[in-house]
């Protein structure tokens, strides 16, 4: 059926498929493993569309904006407004130790 260059050849080439095809998952999948990432290290839930087209505007710097914006926002809702009257949270030397 096939002589020993050509089995080789034919084997060659469906590895090369395969790993083509795990490269292309893996380059689609990384949105939905950013999210995933993100909800599981700090409770913010994010389509995996909305990193995608921060990705198309803006490349990097878009997604690290988003990012850090949706970081923003979580703790300014989780946490008591600040006024110049409010004690701080933890004082200079809890933050240096």
């Amino acid at each position: 059926m096939f002589t020993g260059q050509e089995l080789t050849f034919v084997v060659a080439a469906g590895v090369i498929a395969l790993l083509l095809l795990i490269l292309v998952v893996s380059f689609a999948s990384r949105p939905r493993v950013f999210c995933q990432y993100l909800r599981t290290m700090a409770g913010i839930d994010l389509k995996p569309g909305m990193v995608r087209q921060a990705f198309k505007l803006r490349g990097r710097e878009g997604v690290r904006e988003l990012f850090l914006d949706l970081i923003i926002r979580e703790e300014a809702q989780s946490s008591p407004p600040v006024t110049p009257d409010s004690k701080p949270r933890k004082s200079i030397s809890e933050l240096v130790d």
